[in-house]
């Protein structure tokens, strides 16, 4: 299975950390993010993870920026993405069993890198359930189709 995973300068060493994480629990890493210190924009970073999900690249994405939130907003914005930021590991857990979500989003100023190695574990460990989740899961994705 492949991870696309994507950052922004705010998120340089928790990426590398989760990197590492991840390829030791047997995947592959698509490496989208930047290694540079200097300021960048989250967007940039966002819309490729999105992009490498949606167009078959990558099976899930990981995006890690300051707080989540922007980096998440920016993944949200690719057709297709259901992305979530989450701090903890049970609501990344109910994400992708309830909403199936397929991009994780944290902020590398908000959790530190043992708690993002949780929340990335319970996430992949994670499968959806489809069933009484599936007409929500649908109901999203009209919305997206309407706008």
């Amino acid at each position: 299975m492949k991870i696309a995973m994507g950052n922004d300068h705010t998120a340089i060493e928790m990426k590398n950390e989760i990197k590492a994480f991840v390829e030791g629990m047997g995947y592959e890493v698509l490496d989208f993010g930047t290694n540079a210190t200097e300021s960048c924009d989250y967007p940039k970073y966002g819309e490729e993870v999105g992009r490498a999900v949606v167009d078959g690249k990558a099976d899930l994405g990981i995006a890690i920026c300051g707080t989540g939130v922007g980096i998440s907003l920016a993944c949200n914005k690719v057709k297709g993405v259901r992305a979530c930021v989450c701090s903890e590991p049970y609501t990344a857990k109910l994400s992708r069993m309830h909403n199936d979500s397929n991009v994780l989003c944290f902020g590398a100023r908000v959790i530190g890198v043992e708690m993002a190695k949780m929340i990335t574990e319970e996430w992949l460990k994670a499968s959806y359930e489809g069933g009484r989740h599936q007409r929500r899961v649908d109901m999203l994705a009209e919305i997206e189709n309407r706008c």
